[in-house]
């Protein structure tokens, strides 16, 4: 799956289309700021025009995973995580894992305990 965007992509891993959730907030944002989303979740659904699809397909380009599940779910998704080589992986509050932050250091990923929706909305994403 390639993107026609010069923005790289964001991988939201938790995504879910509860407008109450940080996650749906996070894929509506990053979408609005031009930014090309992929929205991973526990069951099949859409936020906005983007589709939260159960599946882990391999991606290209891939520059941040911003992680919206607790670090017990987020084992099963080491691996996918590690080989989408994304620049960054953004644990957002809820979400600190130091074991998924040291394997993200060993494969040259910048971990980040940050909010995506602070960075958007200060200019820093």
């Amino acid at each position: 799956m390639e993107t026609t965007n010069d923005k790289k992509l964001t991988v939201v891993l938790g995504a879910s289309p509860n407008p109450e959730r940080y996650s749906y907030l996070a894929v509506n944002r990053l979408t609005a700021h031009g930014h090309p989303v992929v929205a991973i979740g526990k069951r099949a659904a859409t936020i906005g025009a983007v589709p939260v699809i159960t599946t882990h397909p391999p991606l290209e380009n891939v520059d941040t995973v911003t992680l919206y599940m607790n670090p017990l779910l987020q084992k099963e998704y080491y691996d996918y995580i590690l080989q989408l080589r994304p620049r960054r992986i953004i644990f957002n509050p809820g979400t600190e894992n130091d074991e998924l932050e040291e394997l993200a250091r060993q494969h040259d990923i910048r971990p980040q305990e940050a909010c995506t929706l602070v960075l958007l909305s200060t200019g820093q994403y």
